[in-house]
């Protein structure tokens, strides 16, 4: 094929992704978070699902996400995604949402729901949640696992020391609270977290969050490169070279992670199905 098409070619399967997911009402976090890698995975007709709506009750500064007032769960958007999955095809889904504070389970339910029909209406199919802290509600965690998801994935993002400038709403003690406790309640289920970086963090303190999280036995850790969506949000301190993403990726697999995918355009759901595939 020439080498001049191949371009074209990506540019109608992203806007094919583009079309289901607009026919279906959903949202996706590709899209919402201007993620870097959009071409790539759309291109490959994989998506990051983003339920519960557009609107976030959190203000963290370098997330692109809407904030506001938002809507009541929609009991229709379950089959919405399950007819997205079905049209795109996929056997390995990644499901997120915004922070649902509003809600008393924050949401918990609409992700055990969207798992289960999703489980019920394809065979063999994987899903991957990417779940907010849901106030470190362990009755809303165990709704979620109860399900039977492939990956419980939770994001702690930065270091502590700077949760209040970056995370506003949040807890890094309350982050890893939800990823211990998932462990207890499924042990067999893997668990996955996040780290972006260039907020002006350091490499102690960097050691130290990777240190926290494989004390609460998280398998799977994604590592990414900050880049602020516009002027009004956290600024970029530094960008990180590649050898300073291979030496925090060397430091993760010594202290034990079963799979790392780290470098500048990674971000949470980047690799996920091969991140599961290889510690199954």
């Amino acid at each position: 094929m020439p080498a001049h098409r191949k371009p074209v070619l990506e540019l109608s399967k992203v806007n094919e992704v583009k079309k289901i997911l607009r026919k279906a009402k959903l949202n996706t976090v590709c899209e919402e978070s201007r993620c870097p890698n959009i071409s790539e995975c759309f291109g490959s007709r994989t998506a990051t699902f983003m339920i519960l709506g557009d609107r976030c009750t959190r203000g963290c500064s370098f997330c692109n996400v809407k904030r506001g007032d938002p809507l009541p769960p929609d009991p229709q958007e379950p089959y919405r995604l399950l007819s997205a999955v079905k049209a795109l095809g996929l056997k390995y889904v990644v499901i997120t949402s915004v922070t649902r504070d509003d809600l008393p389970d924050g949401g918990a339910s609409q992700f055990a729901k969207c798992v289960r029909i999703l489980k019920e209406n394809i065979p063999d199919v994987k899903v991957e949640v990417l779940i907010p802290d849901f106030g470190g509600s362990k009755r809303a965690l165990e709704k979620v696992l109860e399900s039977g998801p492939a990956v419980l994935n939770h994001n702690v993002e930065t270091v502590p020391r700077l949760y209040p400038y970056v995370r506003r709403g949040a807890s890094y003690k309350r982050s890893l609270k939800v990823l211990k406790m998932s462990k207890e309640i499924a042990p067999h289920i893997p668990t996955k977290s996040a780290l972006i970086v260039g907020f002006g963090e350091t490499f102690s303190e960097i050691e130290r969050v990777l240190e926290d999280l494989r004390s609460v036995n998280c398998d799977i850790l994604t590592v990414g490169q900050y880049y602020p969506p516009s002027l009004r949000h956290h600024e970029l301190v530094r960008y990180y070279t590649e050898e300073e993403f291979k030496r925090i990726e060397e430091t993760a697999y010594r202290l034990g992670f079963k799979f790392v995918a780290c470098g500048p355009n990674v971000r949470s759901s980047y690799r996920a199905f091969e991140g599961f595939s290889k510690i199954i």
